[in-house]
């Protein structure tokens, strides 16, 4: 597909187990990004083209977002975008989620959690390339604040079982419900969730607590 904004030919599947998503990349200066940096953060991880956040940090200009999306043009379209609205609570950031999280989330009030309609490597030797691995989830379970929240999203099914199961295989998010959401919790829908709805097909919702080790953990 092309992406417009940038003339570039962009591929919609990149492997990121490949050599070139595994390189170092420097960690921002998080006071130099966002205008208030101890608001509490909303991760998006594999953000697109980031409509979805754009519209997100517009209507809660009391938290800050991050995007991270591993289609370079993307991140620097987004950008372009974010500073034409003039947002300060918003920063789109190309990475490999499961290779940079745990440093680029350290000392972020990591408060919610976003992973919506992932690539779902259908085939059975890729699924080792999906974005929900156990190592992420450790990340995100050690970096979220107490309570914090994961929401995933998908259309389908395979993909989002996998997720959950995922999630709950790990303590901390051992005693969130196995139940499906009825409903998204934001208030803004993804252009493919746009998309699948519009088709009158079904979206899958999950959302996870992270509670922390010395808490009383509810029954499930």
């Amino acid at each position: 597909m092309s992406h417009r904004a940038t003339g570039v030919r962009l591929r919609q599947h990149v492997n990121p187990l490949s050599r070139t998503f595994q390189r170092e990349i420097t960690v921002p200066e998080w006071s130099s990004i966002y205008a208030n940096p101890a608001q509490p953060l909303h991760l998006d991880i594999g953000s697109a083209r980031g409509s979805f956040l754009l519209q997100m940090a517009a209507l809660y200009p009391e938290q800050n977002f991050l995007g991270l999306e591993i289609r370079y043009p993307l991140v620097v379209a987004a950008n372009e975008r974010r500073d034409r609205y003039q947002l300060s609570n918003l920063h789109y950031l190309w990475a490999n989620a499961n290779v940079h999280l745990g440093a680029l989330l350290e000392n972020l009030p990591l408060q919610t959690v976003s992973i919506q309609f992932p690539d779902p490597w259908f085939k059975r030797r890729h699924h080792k390339r999906r974005v929900v691995t156990p190592e992420l989830v450790d990340t995100l379970a050690r970096q979220l604040c107490p309570n914090g929240r994961v929401v995933l999203q998908s259309d389908v099914l395979e993909v989002t079982v996998a997720m959950v199961a995922q999630f709950r295989a790990h303590p901390a998010f051992a005693a969130s419900p196995a139940d499906w959401l009825s409903e998204s919790p934001w208030p803004v829908a993804t252009e493919r969730e746009e998309y699948v709805l519009a088709q009158g097909l079904p979206v899958y919702r999950w959302q996870g607590q992270a509670f922390p080790k010395d808490a009383v953990i509810p029954s499930k």
